[in-house]
């Protein structure tokens, strides 16, 4: 059962482009609709890469933001718990 899925015009014409360079490069005729099944099925097996897509920073840390961090650390003098944290992150 095909569902509709509304996209915008610029995400529209891009498929259409890559539908007419596999027409082109591949010489294989494909619909939209196999074609969006295709990409669904190959964003699914890397599905860790897709969802990080959507994070606002890039986990894990690269090694220059963790040498970074390490750099600017500082010895406050206190000593600091699990509960403290709890506190502060929760109240």
């Amino acid at each position: 059962m095909a569902t509709a899925v509304k996209v915008d015009e610029d995400a529209k014409s891009r498929l259409e482009e890559l539908q007419a360079e596999i027409r082109l490069r591949a010489g294989a005729s494909v619909t939209q609709q196999e074609l969006l099944t295709r990409l669904i099925d190959d964003a699914y097996e890397s599905h860790d890469e897709i969802i990080d897509s959507f994070r606002e920073t890039t986990v894990p840390l690269s090694d220059a933001e963790k040498e970074a961090m390490r750099r600017n650390r500082f010895q406050s003098g206190l000593e600091t718990d699990e509960d403290d944290i709890d506190d502060v992150l929760y109240g």
